[in-house]
């Protein structure tokens, strides 16, 4: 008697492109790992620059032991988002890390009244932003599309100075240099040669392929401290409650204003994902899950004495360029930031990446972003009401926060300048939704018959 066998197997590689379903390890790893390297550097910076204006000051080894925090914490709070547990979590490939949309507020406490009053600050604020997200849902139905999609191009717009900087070489002393330079057009042309050649499911790899050959080349050219990787031992625990968070009120206020521009960032970020990603609409309850893991999830990184962590655009960026949805298959990434908060020797080998080669990789997706605002605007209608909250905010947020006209703030409260000066989503937001109310509904010119 013979068997056959199933010709259809259980864990298939056109899986890659659907929400669930098994694909091979083999498979699902080096997309994963593409996740990872994508936003690597990115979910580490914060922290360094954070800490470096902490009065007192934080010692090398006190930094090292919250960058391993931070790669720990992106990892528990990216699988809470692709498997939720109860209502917290989106179910949706949504990849987490320390956000850079609290950098300036949160350099000015620990500047002014210490590390541990921001954390304190972090705590009240992802606990307020969470229990929004899950018990304020009502809340969230007030954020037409007009503005989640205003919000996603305005994300767009932003990240592309975030991408130059990092394609020059970060904020390191040689920023611009020819080697810098050398490194990230070399990435992007592996990203672009990958891309256009690559045959099959190969061709989604093509931002993975650019970071390998753009950290091979940059080891020749002296760019990568290897002696660093074996630093700090082979194992080591996540270290809870570094610091004991303390309370200030003033603090708290400013610090629970930004979670809610946070919060608008993240449904920007995760309206793009499922609009480009999955083609549809996203869902209330989606929306509601993605926050809950925001703020929650920040609540508890603070307890590991880190930032808030947030969605990550990037990756954002990734998915909507690669169209690679699979949960399995973004959870290896999410696996692999826990080993590396476990592991020292991988984290550090992460974090070495060089930011010239990140730059190389993310202009291009930087720009799926963009495009995926504008099809979200598009989906709206272009019908005078959403050109005017469209047009009004995005020219606001882009021109206000522009660094050659920061003077522009000085006469407002130094909390507004914290908020607002360098943040372009946080005017998009506020514009477009005081307009989403202020416009009358019907604004269409009537021409005479």
């Amino acid at each position: 008697m013979t068997i056959k066998s199933s010709s259809v197997p259980s864990a298939s590689i056109e899986n890659i492109y659907r929400l669930e379903g098994r694909v091979p390890l083999a498979k699902a790893i080096p997309f994963g790992l593409q996740h990872v390297l994508a936003m690597f550097v990115s979910n580490l910076a914060p922290i360094t620059i954070v800490a470096a204006a902490a009065q007192p000051a934080l010692s090398q080894v006190q930094i090292g032991m919250l960058l391993q925090n931070a790669m720990f914490i992106a990892g528990i709070a990216t699988m809470l988002q692709l498997y939720p547990v109860w209502k917290v979590g989106s179910g949706l490939p949504i990849v987490m890390g320390v956000s850079f949309t609290f950098v300036t507020i949160l350099c000015s406490i620990a500047a002014n009244y210490g590390y541990p009053t921001m954390l304190g600050a972090v705590l009240v604020g992802g606990i307020m932003e969470g229990t929004l997200g899950l018990f304020g849902r009502a809340l969230l139905k007030y954020i037409k599309p007009i503005v989640s999609a205003s919000v996603v191009t305005g994300i767009g717009l932003s990240l592309f100075t975030v991408g130059i900087r990092s394609f020059g070489g970060g904020y390191a002393e040689d920023f611009g240099s020819v080697t810098n330079l050398s490194i990230g057009a070399f990435t992007l042309a592996v990203c672009l040669v990958w891309s256009a050649l690559a045959k099959g499911y190969l061709k989604q790899l093509s931002v993975l392929a650019g970071l390998i050959s753009g950290y091979v080349l940059s080891i020749f050219l002296g760019k990568v401290d290897l002696s660093a990787i074996m630093s700090g031992g082979i194992i080591s625990l996540p270290h809870l409650l570094m610091f004991t968070p303390q309370f200030r009120i003033g603090a708290i206020l400013s610090v629970c204003v930004i979670f809610l521009v946070s919060a608008a960032e993240t449904i920007g970020d995760t309206s793009a994902m499922v609009s480009g990603g999955l083609n549809r609409q996203i869902t209330q309850d989606e929306v509601s899950g993605s926050l809950a893991v925001d703020g929650y999830a920040s609540a508890i990184s603070s307890l590991f004495s880190c930032p808030p962590v947030t969605s990550f655009s990037q990756n954002v960026g990734l998915i909507t360029m690669t169209k690679v949805v699979n949960r399995f298959t973004i959870m290896t990434g999410a696996a692999a930031m826990i080993l590396a908060g476990l592991i020292p020797p991988i984290g550090n080998f992460f974090a070495s990446l060089p930011q010239a080669v990140l730059g190389g990789c993310t202009i291009m997706m930087f720009g799926q972003i963009l495009l995926s605002g504008m099809q979200m605007i598009a989906s709206c209608g272009f019908n005078q009401r959403n050109v005017t909250i469209a047009s009004l905010s995005l020219a606001l947020g882009v021109g206000l926060t522009a660094a050659s006209e920061q003077d522009i703030w000085h006469v407002f409260p130094k909390i507004v300048q914290d908020v607002f000066s360098g943040n372009v989503v946080a005017i998009v937001f506020v514009v477009s939704m005081i307009l989403s109310y202020v416009l009358p509904q019907n604004m269409e010119v009537k021409h005479p018959q």
